[in-house]
């Protein structure tokens, strides 16, 4: 009973139009790193226990030829996503297109970086934190950024910094980061240099 409610619960109430709104606003989240932007709540997801922003990011973006990877999500979200977009669920975090994970869990190296000919086919990371905030104690630089933004970001693994500087590195390759909490995202893309300022 419980896994048959939360697969129906509705997903985007007007597709075209919120999933135009949705690609736009993470659209201008990856090309200006270190602003927070908010979604509308969309998609009312009480029962799945993830974020408005992350699912209606997933239900925008994917589709029947998107393999998609939940990490530590129960069964229910990955049902939930498959009712209403027709996405692949993947057992293999290597294999997605897009991911969703809690920022604690993360582990940007298990993920597609793409490669030097075809570097835009690279995951996508949706991550999932539990302060996200404009001001704070990382700095941020790279295109996109006029000098350096700073950012309030709490719930990334002890060693997310090192994680992203490998993955920095590897460019034109390397995985693209949106990082979200409740209706909040903020992008955080492969060119965006990441680190604590001692703020």
């Amino acid at each position: 009973m419980f896994e048959h409610a939360v697969v129906t619960e509705p997903g985007l109430a007007d597709p075209v139009q919120q999933s135009q709104e949705i690609f736009r606003t993470v659209l201008a989240a990856l090309s200006e790193p270190g602003r927070v932007f908010q979604l509308a709540d969309m998609a009312p997801v009480g029962a799945l226990g993830v974020g408005s922003a992350a699912v209606a990011i997933l239900l925008a973006l994917t589709d029947g030829d998107t393999p998609v990877w939940l990490g530590g999500k129960a069964e229910a979200l990955a049902n939930y996503l498959r009712f209403h977009t027709g996405s692949p669920v993947v057992s293999d975090p290597g294999a997605a297109q897009f991911t969703l994970v809690k920022g604690v869990n993360c582990q940007l190296d298990l993920f597609d970086p793409g490669n030097e000919d075809f570097p835009d086919q690279s995951a996508t990371l949706i991550v999932e934190v539990d302060v996200l905030a404009e001001g704070g104690p990382i700095t941020l630089s790279g295109p996109g950024i006029p000098g350096h933004r700073h950012v309030t970001v709490q719930g990334l693994p002890a060693d997310f910094s090192e994680q992203w500087s490998a993955n920095h590195a590897q460019f034109p390759c390397g995985v693209d980061v949106i990082v979200t909490n409740g209706t909040s995202l903020m992008g955080l893309p492969r060119t965006t240099s990441f680190a604590h300022s001692g703020r």
